[in-house]
């Protein structure tokens, strides 16, 4: 099963029904920028390397720019449904789930909860797991956070063991 692609076309029927202004959580974006970071990831390796800041965040900033106002929502979507191009490192077996399953979660829950009518909704097991594994795996991002973070997660695994970590 994959969650990288079940909440990509979830998040693209979201976006389909949305349409490219409807705001997101995402500070100062729109779901038409949101689309086209998702293009920018996928599509443009070039740019995609200023995705998390640095000294190449501002040419990043200007080619998602430009793919936004260059191209129709509409396309934007369709591309982003279809998935990552069949020659890019994110098409390899894989690739695409373990860099885009919380991408693609993260990226659907800012247009939902965005919402001002949005309820939370109930995660398979499997998919919660996911996430859980690759947020312990993401806590050396967090270390040189100003404050302690604490990451906690509200369900049970079988064993009725409750998760709970504290970076600080």
């Amino acid at each position: 099963m994959s969650y990288s692609r079940e909440e990509r076309l979830a998040l693209c029927a979201l976006l389909d029904k949305t349409g490219p202004d409807a705001p997101t959580l995402c500070a100062g974006w729109t779901t038409g920028d949101l689309a086209a970071h998702l293009v920018l990831r996928e599509h443009r390796p070039d740019a995609a390397a200023g995705v998390m800041g640095g000294p190449l965040a501002g040419y990043t900033a200007h080619v998602q720019q430009r793919i936004r106002a260059r191209t129709p929502f509409p396309d934007l979507v369709r591309t982003i449904r279809s998935g990552p191009p069949r020659l890019s490192v994110m098409a390899l077996p894989g690739v695409d789930e373990l860099a885009n399953g919380v991408e693609f979660f993260v990226h659907h829950e800012d247009v939902r909860r965005a919402a001002p009518d949005w309820e939370p909704r109930t995660l398979s097991d499997g998919e919660s797991d996911m996430l859980w594994q690759r947020l312990r795996m993401a806590r050396f991002m967090l270390r040189k956070a100003p404050v302690g973070v604490e990451l906690a997660r509200d369900d049970i695994d079988a064993a009725g063991v409750a998760f709970f970590a504290v970076i600080r």
